[in-house]
């Protein structure tokens, strides 16, 4: 099975070792291409020091690790790359940061416009959302499938769909053209006891 989920860790993670185990636990079902740690309102230090573990995990399986906004830690960790808002620094600011070659992932929303600016700025992928309501994050902007549609034909990038995205859903994601869809509440807010179910009922 090819790996299409791009992991998004939980804004809140009180206990390190817990989460430790259960990404772990994920990672093994090898269905996952991306994560993503996301985490709001902490110091840098702890997000550093998490950072360096979850690191050993990604290396061990081969999953691309995302450092949400901040290339700096991204580069402390030796993350393979960071994903940057509309809000963040600019791609080329953060190329002079980062190592060379590594993946910065652009949030394009719904819109054509900032999605053929991230791929004339040399973006390694264009996230697109949000698709369909969530929980996650309060939703600004509303994407569409046939966006993805024409993203596949006029940007020669990666296409990641994020929003509301679900063991329900995701199909008509992948069927319209999006390489990866981004996943979090479906997966951490789950009511199944172990996460690597939730997981599973993904399936390509």
């Amino acid at each position: 099975m090819s790996k299409f989920l791009y992991l998004i860790s939980p804004e809140i993670i009180t206990n390190h070792k817990i989460f430790l185990k259960k990404l772990e636990l994920i990672f093994t079902s090898n269905i996952i291409k991306f994560f993503q740690l996301r985490i709001k309102n902490q110091k840098r230090k702890k997000i550093i020091l998490l950072g360096k573990k979850i690191k050993r995990l990604t290396r061990k399986y081969k999953v691309n690790f995302i450092i949400n906004d901040d290339p700096y830690i991204a580069k402390i960790i030796n993350a393979d790359g960071c994903h940057l808002g509309q809000q963040d620094m600019s791609i080329k600011f953060a190329k002079k940061i980062l190592k060379k070659n590594s993946i910065i992932g652009i949030t394009c929303h719904n819109s054509k416009m900032l999605a053929s600016n991230a791929f004339a700025n040399k973006a390694s992928y264009v996230a697109f959302g949000a698709f369909y309501p969530t929980k996650t994050k309060k939703v600004k902007y509303r994407a569409k499938l046939s966006l993805i549609k024409w993203a596949k034909k006029n940007i020669n990038k990666p296409i990641i769909a994020i929003g509301g995205i679900n063991q329900k859903n995701y199909l008509k994601i992948l069927n319209a053209g999006a390489d990866y869809i981004a996943c979090s509440a479906c997966i951490w807010k789950s009511n199944m006891k172990n996460p690597l179910t939730a997981v599973k009922m993904f399936k390509k």
